[in-house]
């Protein structure tokens, strides 16, 4: 498969922003950039991620959030700047958990299986260049987001708030990155449901 790149721009995440009364306004623009299969490692794809700092309204900048399909893995690592991950696991309309964790520069962290992920740059000043590995095969899956106006927090310049569209909502965790990078990435071409 070709090196591709990808923008996403605002009018693409207008289902998943928490502040509807700054989009009536609000003029598109590019958001974030994705280069797909930034190296060539075998039925692993290699993505590169660039965040410049914006705002979205009420929301510091963030991308449109996914699940991955077939309980595929993803790990995720900081190469430059500051990233939140939100992540959210949801079974029948019903959030069962949600964390946070703060990546810095060489940070990792593996996404567990069926969780909905979303990578936020809490810096108003600084871009944030993220890179993640997961299957070929995996499909990114955005209408479990999308159906409830993104997850079940927004992360502000006040800090988070929970989203009016979930009827409950767990306290929100916090769970801490890995310092290395594993070893064999063979873990993330196991897929399960």
């Amino acid at each position: 498969m070709a090196l591709r790149k990808e923008i996403r721009h605002l009018d693409d995440m207008k289902k998943v922003l928490a502040d509807r009364f700054w989009l009536k306004t609000a003029k598109n623009f590019p958001v974030y950039y994705v280069l797909r299969e930034a190296k060539k490692i075998k039925d692993i794809s290699y993505d590169v991620t660039l965040m410049p700092p914006h705002q979205l309204g009420k929301e510091l900048a963030k991308t449109k959030g996914n699940r991955n399909s077939n309980g595929f893995l993803e790990l995720y690592t900081a190469l430059a700047g500051r990233a939140i991950l939100l992540l959210q696991k949801t079974k029948a309309d019903t959030v069962q958990d949600v964390m946070a964790i703060v990546l810095k520069k060489g940070d990792y962290f593996v996404i567990p299986r069926l969780y909905a992920t979303i990578t936020i740059n809490p810096s108003p000043r600084l871009p944030l260049k993220i890179a993640t590995w997961t299957a070929k095969k995996n499909k990114n899956i955005y209408t479990e987001l999308e159906k409830r106006q993104g997850a079940c927090y927004y992360y502000t310049k006040s800090g988070w708030i929970k989203n009016n569209n979930y009827k409950k909502i767990p306290k929100l965790r916090f769970a801490k990155p890995l310092k290395k990078k594993p070893e064999d990435l063979s873990f993330l071409l196991e897929s399960k449901k």
